[in-house]
């Protein structure tokens, strides 16, 4: 049977496909506060990519014969279509993405439509719906993550040897690299894409075939619909198919993990800006200025990062306490997983498709690093390793050199500034030597081992990295 290229017809006033058990129709307030198609239509390509697989299986297993599967086949394409050109009638009355696809295809293709539900039901349909459409969000996430992977790389590799206070407490503690400093953010990370990935695999489990909850007496073939949608293959419970949000939860969890990291990276670039570091700059397409204060130029960009974090968090939360007191099986609390699941999904994917971007806008201060790392006695641990190399216990190279920090204070100079015999004082066994060892440059020079902040090493990491994601 040919599809009509109409949009779609009316349909009568009671649409509901259960209404049948009912003596009066639902209420408009109680279909307002139920429906769910304003946000579950973005399901739509998986639910017909879904159907699709589905309607092929019937046929595979002679539950409906060839000319339905032909008339689906056409229909749901001509859906398909509707849908990407904008041209598809959403109505709220028939509450979501399945309904009014399927009154569509109905509408279109006749009897054949209403059969294309035969050994499913909609809890395993919009269970096998998020789990495609979460599947290819991971995917596109992992690529949008390796995207700023590769920014970071690009602004590490040209700092390789500048050199900046690194911090603990927020305090000067000791000389590292800007590069090394980066190179942080790439590990986390690298461990957010393991995260993802380990994710994935059990997302990619299919629920079809579970019907309302206990499976259907239809002669179906699951491991088929599986390997036709790429799954790794099926729910084994059709009770757990059903109900399972389980992988939702530990998405969201991932994805707050990474936007805790990149809110971590955030907070240092607005320390940074600030002219008290003035580290760095960002480009003025991440920023804005003041309705007063014409001087201003704020790190908006990174600044709602770091609230954005707040949002995602909450996300999980809300997941979390979505599923806590449900009993088994599908109950229309789960109606509630998906505005958090897809905002999630948004805001992750509109942060580090902004991140990669901005990362090249970064404007570096090497002075402003280099001389905030003369300041607060970085290379304090330096001398009592050098002390420590000539025989003296470290705990007392370390109150030998606390003894000499506080000298150097309250002279108000550096410890490279002091003379030897100032230093001499301290302890016999400082030498001409130790001023190569005071130096930013020795400091992070001598840290040269893998994980080290050495210049030698931190390229060394780059080219890792590179080759990681190649």
């Amino acid at each position: 049977m040919a599809a009509s290229k109409k949009t779609n017809a009316p349909v009568e006033k009671n649409m509901n496909t259960w209404s049948g058990r009912f003596s009066e129709p639902v209420s408009e307030l109680v279909q307002r506060y139920t429906a769910s198609v304003s946000f579950d239509r973005r399901l739509a390509e998986y639910d017909i990519q879904g159907s699709l697989a589905h309607a092929r299986m019937l046929a595979a297993a002679n539950i409906i014969d060839a000319d339905d599967l032909a008339a689906i086949q056409l229909g749901l394409g001509q859906i398909r279509e509707e849908i990407r050109c904008g041209e598809f009638v959403w109505l709220l009355e028939l509450e979501d993405v399945h309904l009014n696809i399927e009154k569509r295809l109905t509408a279109l293709i006749g009897d054949a439509g209403k059969r294309l539900h035969t050994a499913r039901s909609r809890n395993d349909q919009v269970a096998t719906d998020i789990r495609l459409y979460l599947r290819a969000s991971i995917d596109d996430i992992i690529s949008l993550i390796h995207a700023m992977q590769h920014a970071l790389l690009d602004l590490a590799e040209k700092h390789t040897d500048t050199v900046m206070p690194g911090f603990t407490h927020l305090q000067v503690a000791q000389p590292v690299v800007f590069g090394h400093h980066l190179m942080a953010y790439f590990e986390m990370l690298r461990r957010d894409v393991e995260r993802l990935s380990d994710c994935r695999k059990r997302v990619n489990r299919l629920p079809l075939g579970a019907a309302a909850l206990a499976g259907t007496s239809y002669p179906i073939n699951r491991d088929r619909v599986a390997q036709e949608l790429g799954f790794d293959g099926v729910c084994e419970n059709s009770l757990d198919a059903v109900s399972d949000r389980d992988f939702a939860i530990e998405f969201c969890a991932a994805a707050a993990l990474i936007m805790t990291h990149l809110s971590r990276l955030s907070e240092e670039l607005i320390l940074w800006m600030n002219p008290s570091f003035g580290f760095i700059d960002l480009a003025d397409r991440f920023c804005t200025g003041s309705s007063i204060m014409p001087q201003k130029k704020n790190p908006d960009v990174p600044e709602l990062v770091r609230g954005k974090t707040g949002r995602v968090n909450g996300h999980l939360v809300a997941l979390l306490t979505l599923m806590k007191a449900q009993p088994l099986a599908y109950n229309k609390d789960n109606q509630e997983d998906k505005e958090p699941l897809f905002d999630t999904v948004d805001t992750l994917t509109d942060t580090l498709r902004i991140y990669a971007d901005m990362l090249t806008g970064v404007h570096v201060n090497q002075d402003a690093m280099y001389k905030a790392a003369m300041r607060g006695y970085a290379t304090a641990t330096d001398l009592a390793d050098y002390l420590v190399k000539k025989g003296l216990p470290f705990r007392e190279a370390h109150e030998t050199v606390a003894q000499a920090v506080r000298f150097a204070d309250n002279n108000g100079r550096d410890l490279g500034a002091l003379t030897l015999p100032e230093l001499q004082q301290f302890s016999p066994l400082i030498e001409d030597d130790i001023f190569a060892v005071l130096t930013l440059e020795g400091s992070v020079n001598s840290r040269n081992h893998i994980g080290g902040t050495a210049p030698a090493q931190v390229s060394a990491a780059i080219a890792r990295a590179r080759k990681c994601l190649s």
